[in-house]
């Protein structure tokens, strides 16, 4: 249910074509559709949203998007940031929240956004919220994998590609997976650009980190082990295989998602 005209909810789907390691990527073939078409029918099943688009700077992507009757926001090539070209986004789609669910994720699960959304509904004083997930000793030592360490109330601490609390007694240390969705409100977006870059961020280069050193609060919601999203051409495989219910020999540190 609607709390009212204050929880207005889009899902905005950043689709970039340029991609350097999987050129043409939203367009990617899964199952007879367009991995984008995946992405936007997934975000089309949380129930309270108000707007569902994707937002692109290729008009290969648009022509797709809307051939399957998809909303899509033409947006400028030059943003440094996906947050970026989320709050250029605003200015199309009224909302007060905005996800960000980017459009390599093509096994999303809808009650995952559905959770990220109603928490923000929930507690007016959370700013960012986002997702995140248990995950082993062995993936945390990845740095392609961003680990979060937690308050009590579930606030973010900290972002880092280091494996996080550091394991000083092995046996203490638990970690989890930051799963790069958010949902901002539509103040933070606006403010977004004006914030400085902190060294904290440059290092990591992890773009929420920018959000934190600003005092603000990001809420992180915990969720089951989440599938691959689709990177490189060996994603696509992968990912290709589960959807075809298929058991792809995956590295152990990859969480499996169970269709």
């Amino acid at each position: 249910m609607l709390n009212g005209e204050k929880d207005r909810v889009a899902i905005v789907i950043p689709a970039r074509y340029g991609s350097t390691r999987l050129p043409g990527k939203p367009l990617a073939d899964i199952l007879g559709k367009p991995m984008v078409q995946h992405v936007y029918e997934r975000a089309s099943q949380v129930s309270g949203v108000h707007a569902v688009l994707v937002a692109t700077d290729d008009a290969r992507v648009e022509e797709v998007v809307k051939g399957f009757g998809g909303q899509c926001v033409m947006t400028s090539p030059d943003h440094p940031s996906g947050t970026d070209r989320l709050a250029e986004v605003m200015a199309h789609v009224p909302a007060d929240i905005y996800i960000n669910l980017q459009g390599d994720e093509p096994l999303v699960r809808p009650e995952d956004i559905a959770r990220l959304a109603a928490g923000m509904r929930d507690d007016a004083s959370v700013q960012v919220g986002t997702l995140c997930h248990g995950i082993d000793g062995d993936e945390a030592i990845n740095p392609n994998t961003v680990k979060v360490v937690l308050a009590s109330n579930g606030d973010a601490l900290y972002f880092s590609r280091s494996p996080i609390p550091y394991p000083r007694d092995a046996e203490a240390a638990t970690y989890l997976k930051h799963v790069g969705v958010y949902a901002y409100r539509r103040e933070v977006l606006a403010a977004y650009a004006e914030l400085p870059q902190p060294m904290v961020e440059q290092a990591e280069k992890l773009e929420q980190l920018r959000l934190l050193a600003a005092g603000m609060r990001i809420r992180a919601f915990e969720v089951a082990p989440t599938g691959p999203g689709v990177d490189t051409p060996e994603c696509l495989a992968r990912v290709r295989a589960l959807m075809a219910g298929e058991q792809p020999e995956l590295p152990p540190s990859l969480a499996m998602f169970v269709l």
